[in-house]
């Protein structure tokens, strides 16, 4: 266990350097000139200079990469070339918005889409799997952003229920941050409550067929034991798997969500660098972003010998 440890972290070492080399390459070897990209049309020559000293862009390339890498290994990311500030100081007060919609998505579409493909597998041709095969096609099919304007529709302008957008910290009270994150936790959590259901519908399917649960069964095993202290435990490598790749898919996926709700969070950081193009504030977004990838497949495969203590390494 622990050389496999070992050999997970030093691969996952090696994937981010790779990233790195790949997101430092980024604008380094665009097309033009990445300073005169980044000033606009408009901007005179001073204004391109001072860019390109800002960005180290007189040094040689290994230089650059050195010096580039260096930096961001003792958590300097950079400076944003618009706001002036450092862009690490920028993600971190963009955080709590992303984080606090990822985790209540994911929590969300945990206790539902497993809830769902538990009951959906155990009556397999019933009413519930029929909703459920229904369920996913539209969710799969219908865009995020016009179920959240047709939630805001519904609940913040028809009925009042619930505000149209923004964000509460935390810190201001459970119950207005709460409330400003039901439309759009509801929105971001419904493509993912089908893809978690629909895998652990087939992997409690395949468990439910196999001979120790008939065995079970002959036995008077309690359906709740069957479901829940046979079949889960079993199936929970597959399901595991499903909710980690949410999870990583979530930080990606926040964007269009926090721009239809105006959540101030780093999907909206992201848009506002793209749009005036502060390249620092993307390739540190890219880096962190990466770096929650790894951590997470690296957490996934970790936690299967919880699940499953069959699996060895």
């Amino acid at each position: 266990m622990v050389t496999y440890i070992l050999r997970r972290m030093i691969s996952a070492i090696v994937v981010m350097a790779m990233v790195g080399v790949f997101i430092f390459l980024l604008i380094r070897l665009a097309p033009g000139d990445p300073a005169a990209i980044i000033a606009g049309p408009s901007a005179t020559d001073q204004a391109v200079a001072d860019i390109r000293d800002q960005l180290g862009l007189n040094e040689p390339l290994p230089g650059q990469f050195v010096q580039w890498a260096g930096n961001m290994l003792h958590g300097d990311f950079g400076m944003s070339v618009f706001a002036g500030r450092p862009v690490l100081q920028l993600i971190a007060q963009r955080l709590e918005p992303t984080l606090s919609l990822s985790l209540t998505t994911l929590f969300v579409s945990v206790i539902v889409g497993v809830t769902f493909g538990i009951l959906a597998a155990w009556r397999a041709g019933g009413g519930v799997d029929r909703v459920l095969i229904a369920f996913s096609a539209l969710s799969y099919s219908v865009p995020v952003f016009v179920v959240g304007y047709c939630l805001i529709y519904l609940f913040a302008v028809q009925t009042r229920w619930l505000p149209v957008q923004g964000f509460v910290p935390i810190r201001s009270g459970i119950e207005p941050w709460l409330a400003h994150l039901i439309l759009p936790t509801v929105t971001l959590s419904l493509p993912y409550i089908a893809f978690i259901a629909r895998i652990a519908r087939a992997s409690m399917l395949e468990v439910l067929s196999e001979d120790y649960m008939r065995t079970a069964a002959a036995k008077g095993a309690s359906p709740y034991a069957m479901l829940f202290h046979h079949a889960l435990r079993n199936a929970g490598a597959p399901i595991l798997t499903a909710i980690g790749l949410s999870f990583a898919y979530l930080i990606g996926g926040v964007v269009l969500t926090e721009t239809v709700f105006n959540i101030p969070g780093i999907g909206r950081l992201v848009v506002d660098a793209i749009n005036s193009r502060d390249y620092p504030i993307i390739q540190g977004v890219l880096i962190l972003t990466s770096g929650i990838y790894v951590f997470i497949n690296l957490s996934v495969d970790l936690a299967y010998t919880m699940v499953d203590p069959r699996i060895r390494y």
